[in-house]
């Protein structure tokens, strides 16, 4: 070891004095810290020598082993060792306390931090902003915190510090994503919160809210209101004051940036309109303006309390194309509204609507409605309309000047529901109908090829109970699908506007107010779509016997006169139902025809044109108007013939003189038709009771083909018609001298009137009834049989002499009689003689007509006879 190592804390006294250490030398830490007796003095006076005795040599080396040892053990410096390790400590705490523990801690409160807004409050309006009280609980819950050190760092920093407390801070809000425009500031007054986990702090505090950019305000409301705002992230920046206790923390630059989900952001609140109201309002200084008066529920389900003041706002409607300006109708007002955390809340309004502005009614380019039209249109089909309201620039009552920039710039779309019509017809009915058939010479796609209805349309409306103010209607048009049960019948089209007058009928206590519309329409094209549904409605109408009832869907434009002027409402749904009344119990016996004057106008070998002057009565309330019609006349389902009309009007009740024309041609049936034309010749002119069956076809209406063949269907079977006959002295129309029996015979004409047997020349003459008033009919041949009782035989004629039988009465020459003279009627003849008697008579005869010829049968009964010598 060093020799100054090995030095003792006292040196032997004598010892030389320990040598000075160089100049430039560090001085040992071994020197002891006690000098050796050399350089000490003695208390004696006498310096220490260096020279011992044996003795206290011995003495001194027993004593200070110990010591030695001590020295050493001071050698190993520990005041060193303790200040290295206190700097690393202190280090090893700066690094934990600088970088560890705040990040822990940031991350800690992150995720343990709980704030439940409680209540947020409206205290006023004012100048600049909003002064809103802020209530909600804050606390720190260290269990939301996943990651265990982090806990365990963050509730023991928490709980050193204890509470936190903030100066006054002002907060400013910015949109990174529009520019770094400022959305609002907000100035929050000093808090004081306890940090320690589990702690529940009340905060209560009064905020001083102030918008701040108009522009990005509206950009990121518009945005929101379109549904366009899938994201939206707001940065907040605020340099607050900390301090813990009494002791300050300095002042803490915080940036913290939020991105909210647009499908989390609160929604447009839904609403219910549970009143509107529509009237006139009179304006000081001008004429009256139409008021609407609404009254708005919705419920608020945040925990936000506010009273919103007064405000005033602009109605505007959508223009015709979604890039076209709106258009301003109206202004309106909202009454002051209490808004509470949780409960209904109800805005009342009012607006007022002076005049219609010209871009609200003209029609769209290229279309043929205006902006009302596809507004009333998507109202009246039951389909949410839209009007937009925009808070008005001059501010109403104490609203803020601010307050009302910020809504000018705001547009809001407030669909509201459309309203639907049903069962708002109460009754339809048409009256003093007249139909018109189509014209024959129209080609099929023609529209006056179409059957046209004229009448008078009686409708009964209820009124909206909102609708409390007057208003006339002057012109109507419709297009309307007819239905018979369930399925389409045709289209009523009413393109032109036809005239129309109201009566407005107020409510009662018992009845609703109503509206009484009556219209004259004339010549409305009916357009049958489905024939087959006209020959089920013609069916009903002809045995049915009760009434038939039609349900009509229409669109119906409306030209309404109110206190704006003349409005013309278009497409307004209508529905209701036409009861069309049955046409009688037998329309087709009551119809009776009766035909005078037959003429004929042509013949050929088979057939005979003839024409007629009918007289029918028409059952019905409906009259026609027939340009042209065309039916078979057929006999057991075969066709004998064919009968036409043209421009034949057809009213209630009696018609007369109406112009038929008709063929009568058997050959159209074949051999079947020649022979039952024959037999119903004969029967006819026998005076039985003949039916003839009238069936349309594809040619009754040449410009309806398909309604004539679905009309052909339907078998209408009536009585033959009876031809009017001239009468003489005492004579009926039927020239029904004597009250015969007509048995078999009926009620039928008779064309033998009269006949006169003479005796003695064993002749006969005959008197003849002709219905035709132009025409002469010959009689090429006669064979008959006279019979009494209509069995015995008092007579047989055969003539094959042609005579005439002109127009009207008229005489047949004396033809050859050949008497059974051992008869019973031949016995009954003489008795008669010089008075008269009742014979039937059995004849085939040959007719002729120009060209037409044929031989017909014919029985007679009941015939007056007078018997001469």
């Amino acid at each position: 070891m060093p020799d100054s190592e090995r030095s003792p804390l006292l040196s032997a006294a004598g010892s030389s004095k320990a040598p000075e250490p160089h100049e430039h030398e560090e001085p040992f830490e071994s020197t002891p810290l006690l000098s050796s007796s050399t350089a000490t003095p003695r208390y004696d006076g006498e310096r220490d020598d260096g020279h011992h005795s044996d003795a206290a040599s011995i003495a001194s080396r027993a004593t200070n082993t110990p010591s030695v040892k001590s020295a050493k053990d001071r050698s190993i410096r520990w005041p060193s060792i303790i200040a290295m390790i206190v700097l690393a400590l202190l280090a090893l705490a700066v690094m934990i306390l600088a970088f560890i523990v705040p990040t822990a801690v940031e991350e800690y409160a992150k995720q343990a931090i709980v704030l439940e807004p409680t209540n947020l409050s409206l205290e006023s309006i004012t100048t600049n902003g909003i002064r809103a009280r802020i209530q909600a609980n804050f606390r720190l819950d260290a269990q939301r915190v996943t990651n265990e050190h982090i806990r365990r760092v963050g509730r023991a920093a928490t709980w050193v510090v204890g509470e936190l407390g903030t100066e006054e801070t002002q907060i400013n809000v910015y949109l990174p994503e529009y520019g770094n425009i400022l959305l609002g500031t907000a100035g929050v007054p000093p808090l004081r919160v306890s940090i320690v986990d589990g702690r529940n702090n009340a905060v209560d505090f009064v905020a001083d809210l102030a918008p701040g950019d108009a522009d990005g305000i509206r950009t990121i409301a518009n945005e929101w209101l379109e549904g366009r705002l899938s994201t939206v992230r707001v940065r907040g920046q605020a340099d607050i004051q900390l301090r813990a206790g009494i002791i300050p923390l300095g002042t803490h630059s915080i940036v913290e940036s939020l991105t909210f989900e647009g499908s989390k952001l609160p929604h447009m609140p839904e609403y219910n309109i549970t009143r509107i109201d529509f009237k006139e309002q009179p304006v000081p200084g001008e004429s009256n303006a139409m008021a609407a008066e609404v009254t708005i529920q919705s419920f608020n389900k945040y925990p936000v309390s506010l009273d919103i003041p007064e405000l005033g706002f602009e109605i505007l409607v959508p223009g015709c194309s979604p890039d076209d300006p709106s258009i301003l109708v109206g202004a309106a007002t909202t009454s002051r509204v209490a808004v509470r955390p949780h409960a209904t809340v109800v805005v009342d309004a009012h607006g007022l609507i002076k005049e219609l502005p010209d871009s609200l009614t003209h029609l769209c380019p290229s279309s043929d409605s205006s902006p009302l039209d596809m507004l009333f249109k998507k109202y009246l089909d039951g389909e949410a309309a839209t009007a937009l309201v925009r808070g008005q620039k001059q501010p109403a009552g104490n609203t803020p000047a601010w307050l009302a920039e910020i809504l000018s710039s705001i547009t809001v779309p407030v669909p509201f529901p459309g309203r639907s019509f049903d069962n708002l017809i109460r009754s339809f009915s048409l009256e003093d109908v007249h139909f018109k058939m189509p014209d024959p010479a129209a080609e099929p796609d023609d529209p006056s090829s179409n059957p046209r209805v004229s009448g008078t349309i009686l409708v009964l409306a209820g009124l909206p109970s909102e609708m409390n103010f007057s208003l006339n209607v002057t012109n109507v048009r419709a297009n309307a699908d007819v239905f018979y049960r369930g399925d389409k019948l045709g289209e009523l089209n009413l393109e032109e506007w036809q005239k129309a007058n109201s009566t407005q009928i107020p409510a009662t206590d018992d009845n609703e107010a109503t509206l009484k519309i009556q219209s004259r329409i004339n010549d409305a094209p009916l357009n049958v779509t489905d024939p087959d549904v006209l020959t089920d409605v013609v069916q009903a109408l002809l045995f049915g016997g009760r009434e038939v009832m039609l349900s009509v869907k229409a669109l119906v434009d409306v030209k309404v006169q109110t206190i704006l002027g003349e409005l013309v409402v278009k497409a307004v749904p209508a529905e209701g139902k036409i009861p069309v009344k049955p046409l009688g119990k037998d329309p087709l016996g009551s119809a009776a025809p009766k035909v005078g004057r037959v003429k004929i106008t042509d013949t050929t070998p088979t057939s005979l044109s003839l024409q007629a002057l009918v007289n029918i009565t028409n059952p019905t309330p409906y009259s026609a108007r027939i340009p042209f019609i065309s039916i078979y006349v057929e006999n057991n389902g075969t066709t004998i013939g064919e009968a036409f009309a043209e421009n034949v009007d057809v009213k209630p009740g009696n018609n007369t003189n109406l112009a038929v024309s008709a063929i009568w041609n058997p050959s159209l049936g074949g051999e079947e038709g020649v022979r039952r034309g024959r037999d119903l010749l004969s029967e006819y002119i026998s005076g039985y009771n003949t039916t003839v069956t009238i069936r349309t076809h594809r040619g009754t209406i040449p410009s309806l083909p398909l309604l004539g063949e679905a009309l052909s269907r339907l078998n209408f079977t009536l009585p033959a018609p009876r031809l009017r006959l001239p009468a003489g002295d005492g004579d009926d129309d039927n020239g029904d001298d004597d009250d015969d029996e007509n048995q078999d015979a009926g009620d039928g004409p008779h064309f033998i009137r009269d006949a006169t047997f003479h005796v003695l020349s064993s002749t006969a003459t005959f008197t003849l009834v002709s219905p035709l008033l132009h025409n002469t009919i010959f009689i090429d041949s006669v064979t008959a049989t006279a019979l009494y009782n209509h069995t015995e035989p008092i007579g047989r004629i055969e003539y094959a002499l042609p005579f005439a039988a002109p127009p009207g009465r008229s005489q047949t020459p004396r033809l050859p009689v050949e008497w059974s003279m051992d008869s019973v009627g031949y016995g009954k003849l003489r008795e008669a003689l010089g008075g008269r008697m009742k014979l039937d008579a059995r004849a085939v005869v040959g007719v002729r007509l120009g060209r037409w010829t044929e031989r017909v049968w014919y029985v007679g009964r009941g015939i007056g006879a007078g018997v001469r010598w």
